[in-house]
């Protein structure tokens, strides 16, 4: 595999259409994206560019005139290498577990040298000798430190500035400086201040490695769930085929409990197949002959022969992974603020350094005076307290949050939860239980309730289907009668004989074809469809007529109404998207006080709607708990995942709920807002510090020493901040 792919054309491309996916290394903050993105952008015939820092990805679109030898040495020529493209994740834990063993080193090194600084401010003086201070401050410069220097070399080659270019003529200088003084026989060193900036900095990149680990998890989720392997019937026999051999017209022969390998039409065989992990149907779907089926849903109890319609990228999963790997390609908009910034920032610091080393020579103040105060102003100006203010701020809240049932995976949660204004949910498993319950009987007139219950349960005893788990739930208090010559209809019921008579259990479809009169239950059951449940009828074959009909319905979760009345406390609005039938979630949006409910609806609709509503300026929180969840949890300002649910939502979203429980929702979004609220703080703390205390240090108000401590300073303060999240508690409405 080359470091360079280009996606496969489509019969007779068009020039234009031509897309180029590009693995890069070496970048480390988002200006090395920008740059990267800026170089591509002017190469001939390329359309567009986008480079993704999570990822360490690059998707090219141009014309024919764009080669993958022009794109890689547009990288190269910004300083950048190229790798071979795959799905796996940038950061693996190898490299992680190395990089924390290593800023665990710096730290163990750096402790002596913090201590006696810290000492001073107690009017103690317990300072190392020199050459012990320039011995533990030396590996930490120039081994932990390394990176700074790369990147710093790279961003020179490219043309322009960055953090590490700041950290590494920051702690150059008071590096340099005290090898200078210590050579001199000086006492006042400032290795320290040195040593601590690049640890802490470290600390903060590999907090953010961290979370690149999880960029690529919520993709990997979806990939898991289409089969390696097929069951196709060619030339009259069967055999295993590849998934990705698999062809248009090919006959897939599905098993019960077997999940499809591809979308496809029915052709053969009844069965009731689970495809609520692609499109929120609460229930199992009847399918026969003539009916769609997609790629990834479960088979149930019937055996089906299924032709293929849609192989590769044409699949509706493979739509969804799409979906949700272009959501998490956007930058978070703190991201983009720090960036602008910073590139700001750090050339201002470096014109005022150098404005400071020549006015006080040309003041006739001397050479080492000049630089005692132009190191000043470098030493306050480095980044710790900006580098420690997101970072910090995350690992409490996250903390606390992983006491409380919540976990907050990534900073784009916190910069948006504070100004969400609607959260979305999806329905089942999110607000219901996910498991249908008997709710309703109706029955003939000469049958009482609980006989018809005894009869169905009888029907259903070794069932393993989810209705019928739900009859033998409501009838435990019951004692069924026994039946004999039980039969499975697929798709449409079951079929028996009990208490004497020849008896059926099923859906509308099984009494037609039996030609069973409804006449007595058909304005029960009418009724009982318009409460959003679906039926099923129990009748006696031989008389031709329903005896009784069961409604099914998925009960709301506890504290779901109270989930609701807090998130009107926050002055959030409330609003469902589910695949539901409109009569369903129409009844539970009434029943539980939600604002609004938008009800049948594919995850290409539900990502529309969170569109839609983005458009209009909103700030969206998706909940929900399952694969048709992913697209909109990814692609709304903010995704919560309940945890009872799949992996991929938990992965796509920024927010995971432990518990299945509502009320996390609106706790989670409180929590969010209180680390967002720190994330400010720290930030307007450490800006601040700045902008007063680099005019100090360049009028000779700070020595180096001093700029070192207030740095040391800053950098407490904002993790002190960051610690009072732990005083955070939830209060739902109506609490004391």
């Amino acid at each position: 595999m080359t470091s360079l792919e280009a996606a496969a054309p489509a019969p007779e491309p068009h020039d234009a259409d031509r897309h180029f996916t590009i693995g890069v290394t070496g970048m480390t903050c988002a200006a090395c994206a920008g740059r990267i993105e800026r170089v591509l952008r002017r190469v001939p015939g390329v359309a567009a560019a986008n480079v993704n820092l999570a990822t360490e990805i690059a998707q090219v679109d141009g014309d024919a005139r764009v080669t993958p030898a022009a794109i890689e040495a547009a990288v190269a020529k910004a300083g950048y290498g190229t790798r071979p493209v795959d799905h796996g994740v940038p950061e693996d834990q190898s490299r992680l577990r190395h990089e924390f063993v290593s800023i665990l080193a710096g730290a163990v090194l750096t402790l002596p040298l913090v201590v006696p600084m810290l000492a001073m401010l107690f009017d103690r003086h317990v300072m190392l000798p020199a050459w012990w201070q320039f011995a533990l401050a030396t590996p930490i410069q120039f081994w932990l430190g390394a990176p700074f220097y790369r990147g710093a070399w790279k961003a020179l080659r490219g043309g322009t500035a960055n953090m590490d270019m700041l950290v590494a003529l920051g702690t150059s200088a008071a590096y340099g400086l005290s090898v200078h003084l210590m050579l001199r026989g000086g006492s006042d060193l400032y290795f320290e201040s040195a040593a601590v900036i690049v640890v802490l900095v470290r600390l903060g990149k590999w907090l953010e490695a961290r979370a690149k680990r999880r960029t690529l998890k919520a993709l990997e989720a979806l990939e898991s769930l289409r089969p390696s392997e097929a069951l196709v019937r060619r030339d009259g026999g069967d055999e295993v085929v590849p998934v990705t051999a698999l062809r248009h017209g090919d006959l897939l022969v599905v098993k019960p409990g077997d999940r499809i390998a591809a979308d496809g039409v029915v052709v053969e065989g009844r069965s009731s197949v689970d495809q609520s992990l692609l499109t929120g149907e609460s229930k199992p779907v009847e399918v026969e002959r003539d009916d769609h089926v997609i790629g990834g849903a479960v088979n149930g109890e019937g055996l089906l022969l299924v032709e293929v319609t849609a192989t590769g990228a044409e699949s509706m999963l493979s739509r969804i992974v799409r979906m949700v790997a272009a959501a998490q390609g956007a930058k978070a908009p703190i991201q983009r603020l720090v960036d602008r910034i910073s590139a700001v920032f750090v050339p201002v610091v470096l014109v005022i350094a150098a404005a400071t080393l020549a006015g006080w020579v040309i003041a006739g103040q001397g050479w080492e005076p000049a630089i005692l105060h132009a190191v000043a102003v470098l030493v306050i100006a480095c980044p710790c307290a900006l580098g420690l203010a997101t970072p910090t701020a995350i690992m409490v809240g996250t903390g606390v949050g992983a006491k409380h049932g919540i976990l907050i995976r990534d900073a784009v949660a916190l910069e948006t939860a504070g100004g969400t204004t609607i959260m979305a949910f999806d329905k089942t498993g999110t607000l219901t239980l996910g498991k249908p319950r008997l709710t309703e009987i109706a029955t003939a007139a000469d049958l009482p309730r609980d006989r018809a219950l005894a009869l169905a349960a009888g029907l259903q005893q070794g069932a393993n289907h989810p209705l019928g788990h739900a009859v033998m739930e409501a009838a435990a208090h019951l004692t069924p009668p026994h039946a004999s010559d039980l039969r499975t209809l697929p798709g449409r019921g079951v079929a028996g004989r009990a208490d004497g008579r020849n008896l059926l259990l099923g859906n509308g479809r099984l009494m037609q074809e039996e030609g069973i009169s409804l006449a007595d239950l058909r304005e029960a059951a009418q009724a009982l469809q318009a409460k959003g449940n679906s039926v099923s009828y129990l009748a006696d074959s031989d008389a031709k007529r329903a005896l009784a009909v069961l409604a099914f319905g998925d009960m709301p979760k506890p504290n779901v109404q109270a989930a609701l009345a807090a998130l009107r406390t926050l002055r959030v609005r409330s609003l469902m998207l589910t695949g539901d039938n409109e009569a369903a979630a129409r009844h539970l949006a009434k029943q539980i006080g939600l604002d609004d409910v938008r009800a049948e609806l594919l995850p290409a609709d539900k990502v529309a709607a969170i569109a839609a509503l983005k458009g209009k300026g909103e700030t969206v929180a998706m909940v929900g708990d399952g694969i048709n969840d992913a697209p909109a949890l990814a692609s709304a300002d903010l995704g919560i995942a309940m945890a009872t649910g799949t992996d991929v939502a938990i992965e796509t979203a920024g927010i995971a709920l432990m518990r299945g429980d509502p009320l996390l929702a609106p706790a989670a979004i409180d929590l969010a807002r209180a680390t967002k609220r720190k994330i400010v703080q720290n930030l307007v703390w450490a800006f601040l510090f700045n902008v007063l205390g680099i005019p100090l240090a360049a009028m000779g108000g700070l020595t180096p020493i001093v700029a070192g401590a207030a740095m040391a300073l800053s950098s407490v303060t904002v993790v002190t901040n960051a610690l009072s999240l732990n005083r955070w508690r939830f209060h739902r409405p109506g609490d004391a």
